[in-house]
């Protein structure tokens, strides 16, 4: 963790941060607050006031729904492309969601009221997040889609790569029963269709280490929903550099 700690530290090494005009960084900067964001941690609860936006650097925090019963499964995940706590400036305060951290790292936050008053001159924050909110809807809904009329092995490959994009490597720190949870499918599903993986030498998985081997062949195998929301986050965000994670 020491190495962590000490390891050089921007904000815009969170891409809408990076694509936003001198001027707005600037007024922002002084108050972006470098936080680290273990594994597990709660971000924010269903329910709970937002006091902060959350922008992620090295961490990826998954924002899921929990069920009555325990169950869950994911919404999407947020990573060095976005932004966590959209309800904030869309006017609702609080979220129905759950968001935690699900690989560990570092992220900038900033307090509600900052990004308020950036958010309502009406300039480029506000349109940048906007047009992020948007792209983001559109995993959400993509992901309804693949989870209620797709394979779980290719809602696997989706998920898989969806991570990767916001990863610097092709190596996750994952077990199959957080990722069963994050699918809400079973974990003897993730089991099987992770040794299918294994087996056609597309990913290397022990000890809740998963290594991506072949990014084209899960890329042959996943369903077009990657491919939609790859698209429309380039079309989205091209221009904030998005291209350089989600290349067209």
């Amino acid at each position: 963790m020491a190495d962590k700690l000490s390891a050089p530290h921007s904000p815009k090494q969170n891409r809408l941060i990076a694509a936003l005009p001198t001027d707005v960084f600037e007024r922002i900067a002084p108050h972006l607050e470098l936080i680290p964001m273990p594994l597990g941690d709660v971000i924010y609860e269903s329910g709970g006031q937002l006091q902060y936006v959350y922008f992620p650097s090295t961490a990826i925090v998954s924002l899921h729904y929990v069920m009555e019963n325990g169950a869950s499964a994911e919404i999407s995940g947020v990573g060095n492309e976005g932004v966590v706590g959209i309800s904030l400036f869309m006017g609702g305060n609080t979220t129905s969601s759950l968001a935690t951290v699900y690989t560990g790292g570092f992220g900038y936050r900033l307090k509600a009221r900052v990004l308020m008053e950036e958010f309502n001159r009406a300039g480029p924050m506000m349109r940048l997040l906007l047009r992020y909110t948007q792209a983001l809807m559109t995993q959400m809904s993509q992901t309804a889609v693949c989870n209620r009329h797709h394979s779980v092995e290719q809602q696997l490959c989706r998920w898989l790569l969806l991570t990767l994009d916001k990863l610097p490597s092709n190596e996750l720190t994952m077990t199959q029963e957080l990722i069963a949870s994050m699918l809400g499918v079973r974990r003897e599903g993730i089991t099987e269709a992770a040794g299918k993986l294994q087996r056609a030498g597309l990913i290397s998985y022990r000890r809740g280490h998963i290594t991506v081997l072949d990014r084209s062949g899960l890329e042959s195998l996943t369903c077009e929903c990657y491919g939609v929301v790859k698209k429309e986050f380039y079309r989205l965000l091209g221009d904030a550099g998005a291209s350089k994670q989600f290349p067209n």
